[in-house]
């Protein structure tokens, strides 16, 4: 249900800033977006990826290719705010592992960046952010 509301928001989010993001009206309302999100084994109780969704979105409305070395992490309000997470370090070293080098958090999660050893951290850029919009340059191409 978490998964569900992140993904509601993101397209709520985007429909009603549509017009700022270069997206046709008619384009949204003449399309079917489906977002699956298997409950297989791998747990997903959180709202992490709700920037994640908006991104994936916005990139298939708008034609823009996603960053393939940026990942990103976030919770998400109707009004375009970017929220903090849990889980970050894990984030961090996953992310690492499967070879990127940029990620987004939002700017509650420095602190949690601050907090992880130095070794862990190396090359990687953070970028932190506060705003749904701040994270569209960085994300997408």
């Amino acid at each position: 249900d978490v998964m569900k509301e992140s993904a509601t928001l993101a397209f709520e989010y985007l429909k009603a800033n549509a017009n700022d993001f270069g997206i046709d009206q008619e384009l949204l309302e003449n399309s079917n977006l489906h977002i699956h999100v298997p409950e297989g084994a791998t747990p997903k109780d959180g709202p992490s990826a709700g920037i994640t969704m908006f991104i994936a979105m916005l990139s298939a409305f708008t034609k823009r290719k996603v960053n393939n070395h940026v990942a990103m992490t976030g919770e998400i309000t109707l009004r375009g705010s970017v929220t903090p997470v849990g889980g970050i370090k894990e984030k961090i070293l996953a992310a690492k592992r499967a070879g990127i080098t940029d990620i987004l958090l939002c700017e509650d999660n420095r602190r949690d960046i601050e907090d992880i050893d130095a070794h862990y951290l190396e090359g990687l850029t953070f970028h932190y952010i506060n705003e749904m919009r701040e994270a569209i340059p960085l994300a997408l191409l």
